[in-house]
């Protein structure tokens, strides 16, 4: 039987996190750190602050608004990024492991510690 009307898409979890320090790792923007703004369920992108700028013109709408070209972020596949550590401060893998507390933590692969 086919179902009709929306379906609720399931998000896909992954390892990084908004607020999360990241390297780039391929790309034109390779090297480069930043914070992650925002992540993208859908594509498996995420937004990285000052990374991947794309430029685009944008029309005046009103009579008090300004036409121009606008700088901002463009997405970045998610498995062209590292997580880097905060307290080894160098680009990791993680793991993931459940506390006593029954909190799950992200613990990072080089020093051990949790993120």
């Amino acid at each position: 039987m086919i179902k009709r009307g929306l379906a609720k898409e399931r998000l896909k979890k992954f390892h990084i996190k908004k607020n999360d320090i990241v390297l780039v790792t391929a790309g034109d923007e390779r090297g480069k750190r930043g914070k992650v703004l925002h992540i993208l369920h859908r594509s498996n992108s995420i937004l990285v602050e000052n990374v991947n700028f794309m430029r685009r013109s944008t029309k005046a709408r009103r009579v008090d608004q300004k036409g121009g070209i606008v700088e901002k972020e463009g997405p970045i596949k998610i498995s062209n990024v590292m997580l880097v550590c905060t307290n080894c401060d160098n680009p990791s893998r993680i793991s993931h492991k459940t506390l006593a507390d029954g909190r799950k933590v992200r613990i990072c692969k080089k020093c051990g510690e949790m993120i």
